[in-house]
């Protein structure tokens, strides 16, 4: 397995391949155009994002950015679909757990240039903050980054899902239950926000064995800034990244084919080369 670094400092990508993701992004529609920002837990999706929205606003552009994590359904929501369908789907992450009519909602407020508030999600709280806390966004955008784990990612074949895993879907799936529901939701509910996208970029690790790693730095960062407040410890984390394991490597099959950009990173999360422009 190739070297991962021991703390978590996301690096910050060249100028040049944030300009380029600025700059596509502007030519690609003729209202407010959505950049979609797409890869594993720790690939850097979050500081890209930020770093084309500080290179819009430096250019007198308005421009903000979002995360799909910030749209997972509150805690009590999650609670009735594991009650209602399957255990595992009181955890957040896969398809499913996401409040997509929020979601869209604030997409279609963004590119129609209408005041919206951004939506918040605290992962050490594993709640959604208050609505009274969001960000307003007063006026009509130039530009939303929106990045996210599994951004534009098909559904698996039915087939595929028959045999478990991981241990977690061996031992707390056994019968395909919540993997098949997840699937499904992936099939028939998301593709209607993968739909709202004007470009597409793809942060592909060199493979899913770095993702423990990297969200395991995550999660240290976050007890960084929030100290005294709860984390995951490592085996936790460990089996967390299982809920994610199946979409994620479904993914890495299918977003290189699907997306307008694909970033190749090494196992630092250092772009191995700058694309060319088309």
């Amino acid at each position: 397995m190739s070297p991962v670094p021991h703390s978590f400092s996301p690096r910050r990508f060249a100028p040049a391949l944030v300009a380029q993701a600025l700059d596509e992004a502007l030519a690609s529609a003729s209202g407010t155009p959505v950049l979609a920002i797409s890869g594993v837990q720790g690939s850097g999706k979050s500081t890209l994002a930020a770093q084309v929205v500080d290179l819009a606003r430096s250019r007198g552009l308005c421009a903000a950015a979002l995360s799909i994590d910030d749209t997972y359904l509150t805690r009590a929501q999650r609670q009735r679909l594991a009650d209602r369908i399957h255990p595992l789907l009181a955890t957040r992450g896969p398809p499913g757990t996401h409040d997509l009519a929020l979601a869209l909602n604030t997409l279609d407020a963004a590119k129609a240039g209408q005041a919206f508030a951004l939506p918040r999600f605290d992962k050490l709280a594993d709640e959604r903050v208050a609505e009274a806390q969001w960000k307003r966004i007063e006026q009509p955008l130039d530009l939303l980054v929106f990045e996210g784990w599994f951004l534009g990612t098909p559904a698996e074949d039915a087939q595929a899902l028959q045999q478990p895993l991981n241990a977690l879907e061996r031992d707390a799936d056994a019968d395909g239950r919540w993997r098949q529901w997840c699937n499904q939701a992936l099939a028939d509910d998301y593709p209607a926000l993968w739909q709202r996208f004007d470009r597409l970029w793809m942060l592909q690790p060199p493979s899913f064995a770095v993702v423990p790693h990297w969200r395991w730095q995550q999660e240290q960062a976050l007890q960084q800034a929030s100290p005294g407040r709860s984390s995951m410890t490592r085996p936790q984390l460990e089996r967390f990244v299982q809920f994610y394991e199946r979409i994620s490597r479904q993914a890495l099959r299918t977003l290189p084919a699907i997306a307008d950009r694909v970033i190749a990173l090494d196992a630092q999360r250092q772009p191995l080369a700058t694309p060319n422009a088309e």
